[in-house]
């Protein structure tokens, strides 16, 4: 079981997404990411995306930190099942706070948004999906991004960097093992 590490919920458990269809970011690289975001300021009423939502637990620590909103995404029956678990548990102690799950494609959910911008993306797909699928995504993200968003893509560290879009900038990335993590914001006009 993963849990919450900071925030209004700090130690709370997380459900987990029953069999192996889903892949858990590690404790240690949820706690190298968030710690860096948290240098950037990102929580403090901010409007996430989990894009490829598992268990949530991203988009749920993001809420447990300040954020104000949460979307997420998942096409599996299950993930989406303990993600409103997991928001369920986590909004009894955030009033202000509020989430929305999607059960769509990320593809679908993103040509079909029409809402309010993101100013922090998670984007953690399976890893065998392509880098051409990933680029695509993120060049229907584009247009949804605030000024100043965050937008956090995890790959396995044997796949080649993605090429970032037009209107995307990478400007930073780690890696974590088997895992990297790469950052980018929305590029300068």
């Amino acid at each position: 079981m993963s849990r919450i590490i900071a925030g209004a919920c700090g130690g709370l458990r997380l459900a987990n997404v029953p069999g192996d269809n889903t892949r858990p970011t590690t404790d240690r690289v949820k706690e190298a990411l968030f710690s860096r975001l948290e240098t950037y300021g990102m929580f403090d009423s901010t409007r996430v995306l989990d894009l490829f939502g598992g268990s949530g637990a991203l988009g749920c620590e993001s809420l447990s930190r300040g954020a104000l909103h949460a979307d997420f995404t998942d096409t599996y029956p299950k993930a989406i099942a303990t993600i409103e678990k997991n928001v369920a548990a986590l909004l009894k102690a955030l009033p202000a706070a509020s989430a929305q799950t999607h059960k769509m494609s990320a593809r679908s959910f993103l040509s079909a948004y029409r809402g309010s911008s993101w100013d922090l993306v998670f984007i953690d797909p399976p890893y065998a999906l392509e880098n051409s699928e990933l680029e695509d995504l993120l060049a229907l993200l584009t247009p949804h991004l605030a000024e100043g968003a965050v937008v956090v893509v995890e790959r396995s560290s044997r796949t080649p960097e993605p090429v970032w879009p037009t209107g995307i900038e990478l400007f930073a990335q780690k890696k974590y093992g088997e895992t990297t993590l790469y950052y980018a914001e929305p590029a300068e006009p």
